[in-house]
């Protein structure tokens, strides 16, 4: 009999990887929160307000739909998206930032600071704060900021303060350690929603648990599906999300870890390809070593310091992954590869001219290795996609790097985007 799948271990390691490493200004911030999640992660009343808040206020369960025409032109696998930009805020960052900002109320901290990248985290903890009465504040790296201008509007409008970080490479993983900054300083008052499944124990396990929402209704929807459109098996042949710090890809793999002839799929941010430096791809060209309180796969030199990433996409853009993604390729279960700026470029256009549907450029990746993989299959197997979150946010840089004249251009504002030339 196989041993079920139960992890990460009661220290919050995932293998070797995860654990929490913290100075000790947080230890009693993390102990605390700790005990909190126990309390309530499987508690009746805050489960049920849990998921009433996801149908009623985010709009799930979200469906799967069979891009039909996107498979028939690839002549191979039929390829499923789970519409996760069709949640309310228009991305999978929701699902987490309600159930941690649920805990924060039970915690009686009414501040709340987070990180964002391509802001759709950003956007959904200050959603989230509107509509429970709590202060928010958001950093940003700069060069985020200018690259994804409708986001930092929308955080505005939602009372959120947004903090443009400049130090470092001005990016995600800058943002981070200004938050980091800000937690130790306020400590007693605030709380920090983390937005992926990266961080200090128990980030990774709750982040993972609130977006396991995703993979839990895929497994109720697809049988119905797969029927439909004549493939063969309860579920599909494979799964596929970008991954960045990975709680996305993290949502739909967990509930299908145990479904053993469920191919899973991560797809990194090749950037201008893996061997350029340019790059995003953690598990692919990166090594073990500790980032943002936890140990897992990290792009660093042989000094052990982290490097500049590169992406088009900006929830990409990250030198470091979540510890249970580490894990699971370290024991095979999950495989990661890489997409170019140039490839998602390519599916970001031919999702919205073949199925009407503006994909965002995270979510873009996924499409992209989606596209190649259904070619190698027979029309009876199946594919699904995560599609993350929606391209509202990146149609400025799309139009930059097309070459279109468009008001909200990212160069308009003296910002040179990331990526390769879009067709």
């Amino acid at each position: 009999m196989q041993t079920p799948y139960q992890q990460p271990d009661t220290r919050g390691h995932f293998g070797i990887y995860g654990g929490s490493f913290v100075s000790e200004t947080l230890t009693h911030a993390i102990n605390e929160l700790k005990a909190a999640y126990e309390k309530y992660q499987h508690d009746p009343d805050f489960l049920a307000e849990f998921h009433y808040e996801l149908a009623h206020f985010v709009g799930r369960p979200s469906p799967v739909y069979h891009a039909a025409r996107m498979s028939h032109e690839m002549g191979g696998a039929q390829i499923f998206l789970k519409r996760e930009d069709l949640n309310h805020t228009g991305a999978h960052k929701v699902n987490n930032t309600i159930g941690q900002a649920m805990l924060a109320r039970r915690m009686g901290k009414p501040r709340i600071i987070a990180e964002t990248g391509a802001g759709q985290h950003g956007v959904a903890t200050a959603t989230i704060c509107a509509r429970y009465g709590l202060e928010c504040v958001v950093y940003m790296g700069s060069e985020d900021v200018k690259r994804q201008s409708p986001n930092v509007f929308r955080m505005k409008l939602l009372g959120a303060t947004v903090v443009p970080v400049e130090s470092g490479s001005k990016t995600l993983k800058d943002a981070l350690n200004e938050a980091m900054r800000d937690w130790v300083a306020n400590v007693d008052n605030t709380f920090y929603i983390i937005g992926t499944v990266a961080g200090p124990h128990p980030y990774p396990m709750m982040v993972r648990d609130f977006q396991s929402v995703i993979g839990e209704e895929c497994l109720k929807q697809m049988p119905e599906m797969l029927r439909e459109a004549n493939c063969t098996g309860e579920q599909p042949d494979a799964v596929i999300a970008c991954v960045g710090g990975g709680s996305n890809a993290m949502g739909i793999f967990h509930p299908y870890i145990e479904h053993k002839d469920t191919r899973l799929i991560g797809v990194e941010a090749a950037g201008e390809g893996l061997d350029s430096q340019k790059h995003a791809a953690s598990l692919q060209r990166g090594s073990p070593g500790v980032l943002h309180g936890n140990r897992t796969y990290v792009l660093q030199d042989d000094n052990g310091q982290v490097t500049e990433t590169h992406s088009v996409s900006a929830g990409l853009d990250y030198p470091g992954v979540g510890p249970e993604h580490a894990y699971l390729k370290d024991i095979g279960r999950a495989e990661y590869v890489g997409i170019t700026d140039t490839e998602a470029l390519e599916a970001f256009h031919y999702l919205c001219r073949t199925e009407g549907i503006i994909p965002a450029l995270e979510s873009s990746h996924a499409v992209a290795h989606a596209m190649k993989l259904a070619k190698t299959m027979k029309p009876t197997q199946s594919i699904l996609v995560n599609l993350s979150g929606r391209g509202d946010k990146d149609i400025g840089t799309v139009a930059d790097l097309s070459g279109v004249d468009f008001y909200d251009r990212p160069s308009m504002r003296g910002h040179t985007v990331k990526g390769g030339q879009a067709k």
